[in-house]
């Protein structure tokens, strides 16, 4: 807050609604001289009442151009007076409301045909929350194209009383452009093919990098599921007399060139949001929970499917800051950190290089130098942000030492220069819980945990699985997010779907009955309150807030898409448990997205999983035995490479199984069941016998 936003004795001059919100970005915004209001029905009455068009403001706390927004606009007395006297003015948290933020990022675009972003500035008609004007950041003073934000405020106002029959026009033509977003869905004579998943991988091998990686230019983000997928396709080819090497070549190359570039934190570990370069050098430095967990998954993914020990270690390092960083005391994960520290964007992370010098032995910094790349030019605002500049083997060979000797040397140049970050102001951390997200960092963490045989990943997942349990589900329903244990608003897709998702990897890790239990309760509430029944696939919920639009997500962004995670998640849970209307969800839901998939795979990475497993069932292994025998023959299993594969090891002696499982009995000594699609092997007595099967051509 502004100094000069205080009264004498130091308390705050202003106060609005935001102070008692949940989200941390709210509450920043509490003492702005702007009357906000959160969203919700004291807002949307006010405007009705007064008649003034509503100003929406969306961002979230790790934004750094909605700091600039905030610093230059919201905090100025001038700016708020128009508001406050032309506008309701409602703040929104992205984040929370990903509901309200896609209709009107959508809005944005088709009204001003330009990108989408954050902040995202939008002007709502008083009685029906209809858009009518908008864009993203607009500066305090004409600049970068852009008209000063107080003009544009008073342009708007005054049209807006000026020309309300053209408004309405123009946003009846809107809502007919938002309905016809949806795709009609196929016929359901429709059969499915692999037509998709070639034409994504002819268009993957188009759009990627072949030197820096990734696909497409700068700005660069990295696109986990992309990754994952072309994973997926190589394995699947891996026994072919020409596996897809190339798609293991894209994959591999795109994660080594991002572990080796600044939007990794070569100290700490994590992943920043994107590269602001086509050679991942120069991060946008926010950090987020749900880039973390996909990436988590990835590269520990690639380090099972190529023995890499490098993959690891970058699995390693972004679990061990989650671990450190990011996991509250009850368990649950936060959201973000932001990118600014003392209102500069990246001074937590740049160095002089002087202070690492100073910092090092001359032995150290002999080696650390040439390795980040401090003996070349300033690569960030006049200081160095550290990136792998040159191979470990080329230091070893120029300092004539041997490869482990410098590694040893740069691990403890590492830990002194972390303790010296440690010592800055560090990032805000936004501290809310999010069901999602927390999802996502759950099933990374059940992944690494099988990859790198890491316990202790496992119980960090369960501890958070056990919060969302405890503070999100409330009478059968799940809440989108909780704050200081304060839960509230209505779940949406992506909760659920991810977070089913996540616990079948963590019951691949160690069987729990009662998770599983929870996980058929949140598929239960998908088919009764988010599906279409006539179109296929899921909106929000039926008993969530009426807004001008309901919206039903089918494309990948910067997570994956709900429907995507809900189809393939259901293909899974229908097969494991025996339930056909999983199975058919499923297929509906990849019918009603038929068309899109078709025309733009690229885009819909999670939807292709989905095809893929409808095309080829997963194959599933359900051991059975004394939980010591059973944990051995798991693990093993968990050493390969296997992506259309689950693996649920039970003990003999758990109760409360679903009919599907408690039917693969237990016997005496070890044995395993087989199952592909609605069909399973008979009991495989042996290790050797599970291998056979599991070696045996799929028919």
């Amino acid at each position: 807050m502004d100094i000069a936003h205080r009264n004498a004795d130091g308390t705050p001059k202003y106060t609005n609604r935001l102070g008692s919100q949940t989200s941390p970005y709210l509450r920043q915004h509490a003492h702005n001289p702007v009357d906000w209001y959160p969203w919700g029905a004291e807002a949307l009455d006010a405007a009705r009442a007064s008649g003034k068009p509503i100003h929406l403001s969306v961002g979230y706390s790790a934004c750094r151009w909605c700091h600039v927004l905030e610093s230059e606009s919201f905090e100025d007395e001038d700016t708020a007076r128009l508001l406050n006297e032309r506008f309701i003015n409602i703040k929104v948290d992205r984040e929370e409301r990903p509901d309200i933020d896609r209709i009107y990022q959508i809005a944005q675009q088709m009204l001003t045909q330009r990108s989408g972003g954050w902040p995202l500035t939008m002007f709502l008609t008083h009685d029906d929350q209809k858009p009518f004007f908008g864009g993203t950041y607009f500066p305090k003073e004409a600049r970068y194209g852009l008209p000063a934000f107080r003009d544009v405020l008073q342009r708007v106002a005054d049209y807006y009383g000026q020309h309300a029959p053209e408004l309405r026009a123009q946003n009846e033509a809107l809502m007919r452009a938002l309905a016809s977003l949806e795709p009609p869905p196929a016929p359901a004579a429709t059969e499915f093919s692999d037509a998709p998943l070639r034409e994504c991988r002819a268009q993957l091998a188009r759009m990627f990098d072949p030197q820096h990686g990734g696909f497409g230019g700068a700005p660069k983000f990295p696109r986990p599921q992309m990754i994952t997928w072309l994973l997926r396709c190589w394995h699947a080819s891996s026994a072919a007399a020409e596996p897809d090497l190339q798609a293991l070549y894209m994959a591999t190359l795109t994660l080594r060139r991002m572990a080796d570039g600044g939007i990794n934190d070569q100290l700490a570990g994590g992943f920043c949001r994107y590269a602001v370069d086509e050679f991942w050098m120069i991060p946008h430095f926010e950090k987020m929970l749900y880039d973390n967990g996909e990436l988590l998954a990835a590269y520990a993914q690639a380090a099972l499917a190529t023995g890499d020990a490098d993959y690891a270690h970058i699995a390693q390092a972004i679990s061990a800051w989650t671990l450190r960083e990011m996991q509250a005391p009850a368990g649950g994960y936060y959201s973000s950190l932001d990118a600014d520290s003392e209102g500069h964007e990246g001074r937590f992370y740049a160095w002089e290089r002087t202070e690492v010098e100073a910092a090092l032995s001359a032995a150290e910094f002999a080696v650390f130098a040439p390795r980040y790349g401090l003996d070349r030019p300033a690569n960030f605002e006049g200081k160095w942000h550290l990136y792998v500049a040159r191979p470990l083997q080329e230091i070893a060979a120029a300092t004539q030492q041997s490869p482990e000797a410098v590694e040893k040397l740069l691990a403890a140049a590492r830990a002194k220069l972390l303790a010296v970050r440690d010592t800055r102001v560090r990032p805000a951390r936004d501290e809310k819980v999010l069901a999602s997200w927390n999802a996502l960092m759950i099933r990374g963490m059940a992944i690494a945990a099988r990859a790198l045989e890491r316990a202790d990943l496992a119980d960090s997942a369960t501890r958070a699985l056990d919060f969302i349990r405890r503070t999100h589900w409330r009478e059968g329903r799940l809440l989108a997010t909780s704050k200081d244990g304060q839960a509230h608003l209505n779940a949406y897709l992506d909760d659920y779907a991810y977070l089913a998702d996540a616990i079948l990897e963590l019951q691949q890790v160690r069987f729990r009955a009662h998770e599983l239990g929870f996980a058929q309760q949140l598929l239960e509430v998908l088919l009764q309150h988010f599906a279409d029944p006539a179109g296929g696939g899921f909106y929000t919920s039926d008993d969530h807030e009426t807004l001008i639009h309901r919206s039903k997500t089918f494309g990948d962004d910067a997570t994956p898409a709900g429907n995507g995670i809900a189809a393939t998640a259901l293909l899974r849970y229908g097969y494991l448990l025996g339930e056909p209307r999983y199975l058919a969800a499923a297929e509906h839901t990849l019918r009603s997205f038929w068309l899109p998939l078709t025309r733009h795979p690229q885009t819909h990475a999670s939807l292709l999983v989905a095809l893929e497993e409808v095309l080829q069932p997963t194959e599933i292994v359900i051991l059975r035995g004394e939980h010591s025998a059973i944990a051995a023959w798991g693990r093993e299993l968990s050493r390969v490479y296997a992506p259309r594969r689950l693996v649920l090891a039970i003990p003999a002696d758990a109760t409360d199984l679903p009919p599907a499982l408690a039917q693969k009995t237990a016997r005496e000594g070890t044995i395993a069941y087989v199952c592909r699609g609605s069909s399973c092997s008979a009991p495989l007595a042996s290790a050797e016998a599970l291998l056979a099967e599991l070696g045996a051509p799929r028919s």
